[in-house]
């Protein structure tokens, strides 16, 4: 896994639908990420596999110029 020091502005969770799934997606909406469009699912012939893509409301480091819509 990676180790960075700034967030990512977008985000793409996967992993099997279960408790540990659900639990990244919370810390992650515990942070200021929103969810994304809805989630997809698939069965890779043993179990469900879930992904959720994820962005932070306002993307750190971005600035808005005066009179540019957010």
């Amino acid at each position: 896994m990676s180790d960075f020091t700034k967030p990512l502005g977008y985000r793409l969770i996967t992993g099997p639908d279960d408790a540990e799934f659900c639990a990244r997606v919370s810390a992650l909406l515990d942070q200021g990420y929103r969810l994304h469009g809805s989630p997809a699912l698939t069965f890779d012939g043993d179990r469900v596999i879930a992904a959720q893509a994820l962005v932070l409301s306002h993307a750190a480091g971005s600035e808005t110029t005066e009179g540019s819509p957010r």
